[in-house]
């Protein structure tokens, strides 16, 4: 039989509102264990109440999979995707293993964009000035390299606790633009008076800088910076800020207009819990010339924001599950996972700063810190002084974090307790931290 060109175009037409349509291996697949329902948040309770109640936190530790074999507090590598997540992730790559090119060709654009409407909502943000990567690095790649308002002269400007990634493509600026590149030490102790008159007297003393990178959170130490602050001292003296939000998205209860900036950068494995390989970069719809089009794409126009960024064939079961991730992430709320968050710092903290020679290394400030909080030992600042800490955790109490370097002051040991960690558990990490001084002679 032979298809008229009509027929041709209404099938294809219907295969790509349908990508399943005519999948009979799809149709065999018995159905997976349903994942349970997210324990529902109660009414008129406030979030520093419910970050205590162990019996709604503990239905929410049951929506994850994690190994028995060791206490997990190196939560900050990536985060582990809630069930309903993962299921839809295992669904998403089956489907994309069975559509192939199908899939890539005809719908995933346009789910793309649905993904992209629906961070921008989460976010507070418009969908024009989204453009989907596979984590946070790439997209400060981008933007870094991409950033074309710098001349032979010029300077840029980051922090000793920002990403290493990141230093390293502003080290690079150099030879692509010329730029010479100013290096600042956070101070210790930090408090958010210190760290705005450090960056007020940075810019004050290298008035060349004209573009800085600004961690959110960083993940060293998990220090949280006055980003609205900073950027208003910057934008005074015609400095532009690119801000590193990875870490922070998902795990503070902030949207874009509290960060109140024109370039950002977010991860969406990490506290908002989707896939390894997704994230997304954000310019503001008024700068995004300031931009170089990645590698001169022409995939699209110089107006769309998906022109500075170019992935080149990637996974997409990653991004196709963004939503599952998103819709977890607003049942529990934002200010909830918060609360908990720093109630599961705090309770580890609060038992080992009367230890002789801990410095924690991150504030009680409650606007200066989340989950992730590192410490060190006087007299131990090595990076072999703290891999050997972590080692003992993890061999002698199965416990695991791990030895962040890059500090100006040292080395040190970072903690990252997730939704899914107990109190007990942070006790215990407490009772290790007791004993290290000795156990470590």
């Amino acid at each position: 039989m032979v298809l008229s060109r009509r027929a041709m175009v209404t099938g294809l037409g219907a295969l790509a509102a349908n990508p399943l349509a005519g999948s009979p291996q799809r149709s065999r697949r018995p159905a997976g264990p349903t994942a349970p329902e997210p324990p529902a948040v109660p009414a008129g309770v406030a979030p520093e109440r419910l970050a205590r109640d162990e019996r709604f936190w503990g239905a929410v530790a049951a929506q994850f999979h994690v190994s028995g074999e060791f206490i997990n507090l190196e939560n900050g590598y990536y985060g582990i995707m809630p069930e309903p997540v993962r299921q839809a992730y295992h669904r998403n790559v089956d489907l994309l293993n069975e559509n192939n090119s199908r899939l890539l060709r005809t719908t995933y654009k346009a789910q793309a964009d649905q993904i992209r409407h629906r961070i921008a909502q989460v976010l507070g943000a418009s969908t024009e000035d989204i453009a989907l990567t596979r984590g946070g690095t790439e997209a400060l790649q981008a933007l870094i390299a991409g950033y074309n308002r710098l001349r032979p002269g010029d300077a840029v400007m980051y922090a000793d606790l920002d990403y290493h990634s990141a230093q390293y493509a502003m080290n690079w600026l150099p030879d692509r633009r010329g730029a010479r590149v100013e290096r600042i030490t956070i101070p210790e102790p930090a408090t958010c008076q210190a760290v705005l008159d450090t960056y007020e007297r940075a810019l004050e003393e290298h008035p060349r800088v004209k573009l800085l990178l600004l961690s959110h959170m960083n993940n060293r130490t998990g220090l949280v910076m006055p980003v609205r602050e900073i950027l208003a001292m910057a934008r005074h003296k015609g400095v532009d800020v690119i801000v590193d939000a990875a870490h922070s998205w998902g795990q503070l209860d902030f949207g874009i207009d509290d960060l109140d900036t024109d370039f950002a950068v977010f991860s969406l494995h990490k506290w908002m819990g989707a896939p390894l390989g997704s994230g997304f970069v954000y310019i503001r719809k008024h700068r995004l010339a300031d931009v170089d089009m990645a590698f001169a794409d022409e995939t699209y126009p110089a107006g769309d924001i998906r022109s500075r960024v170019h992935s080149g064939t990637m996974d997409v079961a990653p991004i196709l599950t963004v939503g599952t991730a998103l819709d977890f992430h607003k049942a529990l709320g934002a200010a909830n996972k918060q609360a908990r968050l720093r109630f599961l710092r705090d309770r580890w903290v609060h038992q080992v700063r009367d230890i002789k020679g801990m410095q924690i290394l991150t504030p009680d400030e409650p606007a200066m810190y989340g989950a992730i909080t590192a410490f060190r030992f006087a007299g131990r600042a090595r990076t072999a002084d703290n891999v050997a800490i972590a080692d003992h955790l993890l061999e002698r109490h199965r416990i695991f974090t791990v030895q962040r370097s890059g500090v100006t002051a040292g080395a040190c040991v970072r903690v990252t307790p997730a939704l899914f960690t107990t109190p007990d558990q942070l006790d215990r990490l407490a009772s290790a931290l007791r004993e290290l001084p000795s156990a470590l002679r």
